[in-house]
C-alpha cells in the first residue's frame, strides 16, 4: 500500500522546466480568466487593479516555481557521488 502511495505522490512532483512551464501556464490562464470576471464584476478602476493583481501573482508564484526547481536540481546534484 504504501509503494502505490509513493507511486501515486511522484505525479505531483515537478521535475523539469517544461513541467514547470505547463503549470505556470495552466495559472496563467486560470488567473485570467478570474481576472476578466473581476472586470466584469468590477468595471472601472477598481477591476483593472484586480486583473493586475491577478496577474502578478502568477509572476511570484512562477518565479518561486523556478527557484525551487532551480535549487532542488543543484541540491540533488550536489548528492550525488563525485566519481
Amino acid at each position: 500500500m504504501v509503494v502505490m502511495l509513493k507511486k501515486i505522490g511522484r505525479l505531483f512532483v515537478i521535475k523539469t522546466r517544461f513541467e514547470a512551464c505547463l503549470i505556470v501556464y495552466a495559472l496563467a490562464m486560470g488567473a485570467m480568466a478570474r481576472g476578466t470576471a473581476y472586470l466584469h464584476q468590477f468595471p472601472g478602476f477598481g477591476g483593472h487593479l484586480l486583473m493586475v493583481a491577478c496577474s502578478g501573482s502568477v509572476f511570484l508564484a512562477g518565479a518561486k516555481i523556478f527557484d525551487c526547481l532551480r535549487y532542488e536540481q543543484a541540491a540533488r546534484a550536489a548528492a550525488e557521488p563525485q566519481g
